[in-house]
């Protein structure tokens, strides 16, 4: 009995990654031509077949099929969205998924879309074409270095690696030694315009990853053994603190025998579907009769160790070697409901800080203060770009635990990809820049999935359970105002009606010291999804009593009633100034209300509308509540009076949105009319003039 040669096995395995290869092609052939469309991404599905079957059928991935979100096993991102023909028909053949839901897919029945996200069992994140899964990687990375540690491996694409966000993270990684991550590169050389070539041509893109800190590996893409062999050396070489990146050189369709096949997608027609699934059927057939020849050959040499050893990888990799064949083993799904996760954040409510009336406390001291007491459950991380003075982040959880406490330099979009890794493994999880910094196409891309989890735990048949959602909060700063003398670029006047239109995401604008506290243990309660908190940058008064309880949706009344001849609404810097106005009314007898509308109700402002008085709505922004209410009365068909509703805020003399100048927060709100006085008059004119 001889021992295990190893370059014997290596070729053994080749010879079986080839045989599962022909397989991964053929259920993608047949996903494609059963879709709704008969369309599939084929091009890059194609060319990622090798990395990716090589990946989870080489013995590298240390997976848990039954509980996919069991934090110590290894994690994979396909951050190609479009290879997801692939990842599904491999996800199927593990045990993941119903080989059914194969069938009909990118159809509204269908868990399986165009691209991958966690309403499709085992998938963590949505993806796309743009590289943020290769951010959101190096975020699961980051996490895998706490203990229990493990391995993260990604898939990107040379297309989506002239994003941005792309070289944020590649930037980024080396940094902080994630010597735990593994990016395989599908160098197809081609994209949606050009399938055969690269736009913006990347040579050397092997030498350019290197120059930034990382091992990197350039192999044939179209070589198991290549492919294999650079696995092998990021699993058992020595750790050396750089993430390690194989950049698998191959062409768009590699793989496929027509050559209407190397594109970046196709409609799949019955003449073509035939013909291919046909020639693929006997592609796998010699290579199931070469396995076979040569597991005849090593037995005859005496090898029986190396025969019985590439049976047990056969068996691994669902497969049967018998006599004469090497036929595919269907597993039954192993994946069900996955346990369940307490989401609540431990902490001594006695240890926050509280302010007294009449103090002036900035927010971010507010932020540091609160961490410094939240963070100390480990399940509370943050990640900043280069503003963590301005957070308060930083400080906060840094002085409990500095490896917790991130910081990426100015690359928002990278901060926010992190964000929402860690979110996904359980933990909650606080990004912060300022108000504009914030990366429109990111945040989306993460409501997508957000949503996708949601409705996975809604659905009792599916993967995700209670407290499976994303706790990931964005602390946004400089709201309003607040920027005063720094100048447009920085002015956060626009973002809250911008973000009003992603789905699932709870604005909230924070107007004191002590409802900040309370804002922040809202949060530290739990499965309170996507959260926007806009907050002040200077110093503000105290407006309500410690131990103030924030409750999402309720407005605040801090004085008068709905029996008031004016009802003043505001949110964030803007109610210190509706409640100043408030008081010079109340010296010239005009009771008015003062309503902290942090967070919108449009069934409150309706009420309002419905009854006495007059609702003034003075927002130091382009008009988020005034916005939400248009929505809300238009949806609802509920007509009111003209003269009941009077808005001001920083829009032009005809409603325009614009943005603002550096000025002084003086300048500022006298221009738009803001100032306590300036608010004053415009009530005083509207009883004058009889609309009140």
């Amino acid at each position: 009995m001889k021992e295990i040669d190893k370059e014997l096995l290596a070729r053994g395995m080749a010879g079986l990654l080839k045989i599962k290869d022909s397989d991964i092609r053929i259920s993608v052939l047949k996903q494609g031509f059963s879709a709704v469309d008969q369309g599939v991404h084929i091009g890059g599905a194609f060319s990622a077949t090798i990395p990716m079957v090589s990946l989870f059928y080489g013995g590298y991935l240390g997976l848990d099929i039954q509980n996919p979100t069991r934090i110590g096993q290894d994690m994979f991102v396909l951050s190609k969205g479009h290879a997801v023909a692939t990842l599904a028909s491999i996800y199927a053949d593990l045990g993941y998924i119903e080989p059914a839901i194969l069938e009909n897919s990118r159809s509204i029945e269908s868990i399986l879309n165009g691209h991958p996200g966690p309403i499709l069992p085992g998938v963590q994140i949505a993806t796309g074409p743009l590289a943020q899964g290769l951010a959101v990687a190096q975020g699961f990375t980051l996490a895998g270095r706490r203990d229990p540690t493990f391995d993260v491996y990604c898939v990107t694409g040379d297309g989506e690696l002239q994003e941005g966000v792309a070289w944020e993270a590649i930037m980024y990684a080396p940094q902080e030694r994630l010597d735990n991550l593994c990016v395989l590169v599908d160098k197809n050389e081609g994209q949606l315009d050009n399938s055969a070539q690269l736009i913006f041509p990347m040579d050397n893109l092997a030498q350019q990853i290197e120059s930034f800190g990382w091992r990197v590996l350039s192999v044939d893409g179209t070589s198991y053994s290549d492919v294999t062999a650079a696995l092998d050396t990021f699993v058992r070489s020595p750790r050396d603190g750089r993430p390690t990146a194989i950049v698998c050189n191959t062409r768009k369709g590699h793989g496929a025998f027509s050559a209407g096949l190397n594109k970046h997608k196709v409609t799949l027609g019955t003449s073509v579907y035939e013909a291919e699934v046909a020639l693929q059927e006997s592609r796998r057939h010699s290579r199931e009769s070469a396995m076979i020849a040569f597991l005849k050959g090593l037995t005859d040499q005496g090898h029986t160790l190396l025969v019985e050893e590439l049976r047990r990888r056969a068996e691994e990799m669902h497969l049967r070697v018998e006599k004469n064949s090497v036929s595919t083993v269907r597993v039954k799904p192993r994946s069900g409901k996955v346990p369940s996760r307490d989401k609540a954040i431990r902490y001594d409510p006695d240890a926050l800080p509280s302010y007294e009336m009449g103090r002036t406390v900035a927010a971010n001291d507010v932020v540091t203060a609160c961490m410094r007491v939240f963070s100390r459950d480990e399940r509370v991380v943050s990640v900043d770009s280069d503003l963590g003075s301005t957070s308060g982040l930083e400080g906060g959880v840094g002085a409990i635990d500095q490896t917790r406490a991130l910081n990426v330099g100015v690359a928002e979009s990278n901060m926010m990809c992190i964000g929402e890794a860690y979110a996904a493994l359980g933990y909650n999880a606080w990004v912060s820049t300022f108000c504009p910094f914030f990366d429109w196409k990111v945040l989306r891309r993460i409501a997508v999935g957000y949503q996708e989890r949601r409705e996975a735990i809604a659905d009792p048949g599916s993967w995700l359970s209670e407290g499976h959602g994303l706790d990931l909060t964005f602390l946004a700063t400089a709201s309003n105002f607040e920027t005063r003398v720094n100048g447009a670029t920085h002015m956060g006047n626009d973002d809250a009606i911008i973000f009003s239109g992603i789905a699932g995401l709870k604005i909230i604008d924070v107007s004191c010291p002590n409802q900040m506290v309370g804002v922040m243990r809202w949060v530290m309660e739990g499965n309170r999804g996507l959260t926007y908190i806009r907050i002040m940058r200077a110093g503000s008064g105290v407006l309500y009593a410690p131990g103030y309880r924030f409750e999402f949706g309720r407005p605040d009344v801090l004085s008068g009633d709905e029996s008031s001849v004016v009802h003043l609404v505001s949110s964030g810097r803007g109610v210190h100034e509706i409640v100043e106005a408030a008081s010079i009314l109340e010296k010239e007898g005009i009771s008015a209300e003062v309503i902290d509308m942090h967070s919108f109700n449009g069934e409150f402002l309706e009420a309002r509308l419905a009854g006495k008085g007059t609702v003034v709505i003075a927002e130091q922004n382009n008009g988020y509540i005034r916005h939400q209410l248009a929505q809300f009365l238009l949806r609802r068909g509920i007509a009111h009076a003209p003269r009941r509703l009077v808005t001001i805020d920083c829009n032009g003399p005809d409603g325009e949105y614009r943005y603002l100048h550096s000025a002084t927060y003086d300048q500022l709100l006298k221009q738009s009319g803001l100032d306590p006085a300036s608010i004053t008059a415009r009530v005083k004119e509207s009883i004058e003039s009889g609309k009140v």
